[in-house]
């Protein structure tokens, strides 16, 4: 009887040991070696890109006209086109200075975005903040066609002005005249309540 107890208390301590070994010593540094690998394989990546497909850029400015009279300037950070289509810049930490007719200044920023260099119009994608001073948008989209009089927002769209707050899929927005249309992506109708 005793050494079936001992057997079993054997047993018992050896997967204890084996668990402690795998958890503890082995399985991290499994994880650690998959990062790694993970890391440089992403950066031979970018070099390739960089080296053979893409121009880089370091602070880059352009300057365009929005609604036809508008001017602005886009601005960004770190910038890169691909050589394969030059008229599009994709820009890091993206901003664009918009002067209204009535002196106001809109800006628009968000982490990443492009800018299309033929037609002036700018893409603007995740935490984007547009602000004329009164009014403030957040959302993770917006588009600023250089031939429309509003701004495409959407994607989790909020927007605080002096008539309320609102939250919506979409809104068209147009800064000059302070109104906005809500819209939803599934073409249903809308509830909307503007909490002042």
């Amino acid at each position: 009887m005793k050494k079936k107890h001992l057997r079993v208390q054997l047993t018992l301590v050896s997967i204890g040991l084996l668990l402690f070994v795998l958890t503890y010593l082995l399985y991290p540094n499994i994880i650690k070696n998959k990062v790694s690998e993970d890391l440089s394989t992403s950066k031979d990546f970018e070099k390739t890109i960089r080296s053979e497909e893409m121009t880089t850029f370091d602070s880059l400015e352009y300057k365009g006209i929005y609604d036809f009279d508008k001017p602005f300037k886009v601005k960004s950070k770190k910038a890169y086109m691909l050589n394969e289509e030059p008229d599009i810049v994709y820009m890091y930490n993206m901003h664009v200075i918009l002067h209204l007719t009535d002196g106001r200044t809109v800006n628009i920023t968000s982490e990443k975005g492009r800018y299309n260099k033929i037609t002036q119009d700018c893409f603007f994608e995740q935490n984007v903040k547009a602000t004329d001073g009164s009014t403030k948008i957040f959302a993770e989209n917006l588009d600023l066609l250089a031939t429309k009089n509003f701004l495409e927002i959407y994607n989790n769209v909020s927007l605080d002005n002096a008539m309320g707050y609102v939250e919506a899929d979409k809104i068209n927005y147009n800064f000059e005249t302070k109104h906005f249309k809500v819209l939803m992506f599934d073409d249903k109708s809308i509830k909307m309540k503007i909490i002042r």
